[in-house]
């Protein structure tokens, strides 16, 4: 692996860790999957689209991948501002 492909893995294994509270492998690639997508539907809507006409199954999983990152999310975002409440 290149120095770029570690520094760039270490950018997303933070992000993920950032977004849902670890950043185990699956939850790695899951966020990553997510963000990807993510981008592309902003910048190219059109594709998206087709490929989700093209692929119903896969942009069934996308939906479950995003509303499983999204539960994530929002159970790290409750314990983060739990410890703060403690301090």
């Amino acid at each position: 692996m290149s120095e770029f492909n570690d520094q760039f893995d270490a950018l997303l294994e933070k992000y993920t860790e950032l977004l849902v509270g670890d950043s185990d492998p699956d939850k790695k690639e899951m966020v990553t999957q997510y963000a990807l997508y993510s981008f592309i539907a902003k910048n190219m809507p059109a594709l998206v689209k087709h490929w989700n006409g093209l692929y119903p199954e896969g942009k069934e999983e996308m939906k479950r991948i995003v509303g499983e990152i999204k539960q994530m999310n929002e159970a790290h975002r409750a314990e983060m501002n739990d410890k703060k409440n403690e301090e």
